[in-house]
């Protein structure tokens, strides 16, 4: 049986891969010829159905992890939890599925120091 906090870790990683096509994934659809018009009220109405799904990862991921309902995870370390893996799920899509970016050593450099700030907000 799974843990509560992989089973969280995993929901997050659903959750942001909903996110990132709801907040970015609308700046590609210039490729596709048929929603390169639409108007941003369009644009807004698909996001939030996007936005909808990733709710539906995200609260229970947030419930299960939590402390207060049996999972290992305080405020504080479901947060940090949720922006690393918001910057891996990001970086996946925006290298490989968007293929718009390239990723630096620059930004590989400041991921760094935000996962460090994973470490030491689970250091006792």
């Amino acid at each position: 049986m799974i843990s509560n906090g992989l089973l969280a870790i995993f929901l997050l990683v659903i959750s942001n891969a909903f996110m990132t096509l709801a907040w970015y994934g609308h700046l590609q659809l210039h490729r596709i010829p048929r929603f390169q018009y639409l108007p941003l009220y369009a644009i807004v109405f698909l996001s939030w159905l996007i936005a909808l799904a990733e709710y539906a990862f995200q609260v229970p991921a947030n419930r299960i992890g939590s402390v207060h309902y049996g999972g290992p995870f305080n405020l504080f370390e479901l947060k940090i939890l949720q922006e690393a893996i918001s910057l891996i799920v990001f970086t996946f899509f925006a290298v490989y599925v968007f293929r718009t970016e390239t990723l630096r050593w620059n930004h590989v450099v400041g991921f760094c120091f935000l996962l460090l700030s994973v470490y030491f907000v689970f250091k006792e």
